[in-house]
């Protein structure tokens, strides 16, 4: 499969042009590119820039408002519940986030359901901002249904990810992760690249493994099967606990909220329904968090430094890979398919935008 690396200030401009003609103002542009960009340089391509053109089409189907203002409809002095009134899901989540730390920082914890919005790019984009703030972050979501409950074989869950970032040294414990095998992202970057997907990451229509990309991603948007839990199909690897923790962010993001569930999720006419939780809890509340954050550090430490199984070498906590995939790509580039970079150029004709104004080799 071809694949190109395009300098990231490059792409950072024309993410941010495009949204602009989307109709967003500049600094909602910047942001929105920001969290996209964000998910690449961490190796996330599947909630990357590649997934412009599907907020390019959910824009033109009216489930995306881009004036929309998100509201809060109820809140306590530790909680409030977030209307995002069919936003684009970046900016509501960074209104409710930022409504989270509010809260935070004047009662130790925030704790925001968030209904009526829309996909909002890589959940550890949202837990991370709480941590850099000094506090423990956590960000989830529902979406589309496109996972089956254990031995079921309609979706009725969405990949629902979670995120939780807590403040350490050298650098935060950050997990980031959905509740199902894969994310459908995945399967449409193996699509693109034109590979077999591996045994146990959904099962097609007639209930069976499918290792078919394109078959599968039409049997989930069809709604007549999907991916797995984490732990897959059946209770003997834990299929069971993926599909309780996807449960947990249903409950939390749709639930509290009295939104959408993710078997209903873009089932209503101009209206996508996706849910989100946020939540910002400063360790005061705990302690010393200067002692909080050493002594998690120091934990941190003796994991990497345990011993290793036959044949590894490192033992990683989670966060370092994508810091270290960062590091390169932010001076190497980012790596784009042929296919998306053909999906860039249509979205470029559409919006009158001209290539190279933007790619030095367009």
């Amino acid at each position: 499969m071809i694949m190109r690396n395009l300098p990231y200030e490059e792409l950072k401009h024309f993410c941010e042009g495009a949204f602009q003609r989307f109709g967003f103002p500049q600094e909602d542009s910047a942001f929105i590119t920001d969290t996209l960009l964000k998910s690449d340089l961490f190796g996330i391509t599947s909630h990357g820039t590649n997934r412009i053109g599907m907020y390019h089409g959910q824009i033109r189907q009216g489930l995306i408002d881009c004036e929309a203002v998100p509201q809060v409809v109820f809140e306590t002095p530790v909680s409030a519940v977030v209307d995002g009134n069919r936003g684009m899901g970046q900016l509501v989540s960074r209104f409710a986030m930022e409504k989270a730390m509010d809260l935070a920082e004047k009662s130790g914890i925030g704790l925001v359901t968030v209904r009526n919005s829309n996909h909002f790019g890589i959940a550890g984009y949202y837990s991370l901002m709480a941590s850099e703030r000094g506090y423990l972050g956590m960000a989830m979501t529902n979406s589309l249904a496109a996972v089956v409950p254990t031995f079921g074989r309609i979706p009725m869950l969405g990949t629902n990810p979670l995120a939780f970032t807590f403040p350490a040294s050298p650098a935060p414990f950050h997990f980031d992760a959905s509740t199902s095998v894969v994310t459908v992202g995945k399967i449409e970057v193996a699509e693109k690249m034109g590979k077999t997907l591996p045994l146990g990451w959904g099962i097609g229509a007639e209930g069976k493994e499918e290792q078919n990309p394109s078959a599968l991603l039409q049997s989930i948007y069809a709604g007549t099967s999907g991916l797995h839990p984490l732990g897959g199909g059946t209770e003997e690897f834990g299929g069971h606990k993926g599909y309780g923790i996807s449960m947990m962010v249903e409950i939390l993001t749709s639930i509290l909220s009295l939104g959408t569930p993710s078997h209903l999720v873009e089932k209503e006419e101009g209206q996508a329904g996706v849910c989100h939780f946020f939540a910002a809890i400063d360790p005061k509340i705990f302690g010393d968090p200067q002692a909080i954050q050493q002594h998690l550090s120091g934990y941190l430490e003796a994991l990497r430094q345990s011993p290793k199984a036959f044949g590894q070498e490192r033992i990683y906590i989670h966060g370092e890979k994508e810091r270290e995939a960062y590091a390169v790509r932010i001076l190497e580039g980012i790596p784009v398919t042929e296919g998306s970079w053909n999906e860039m150029r249509t979205l470029a004709e559409d919006l009158g935008l001209k290539m190279e104004e933007y790619f030095q080799e367009s």
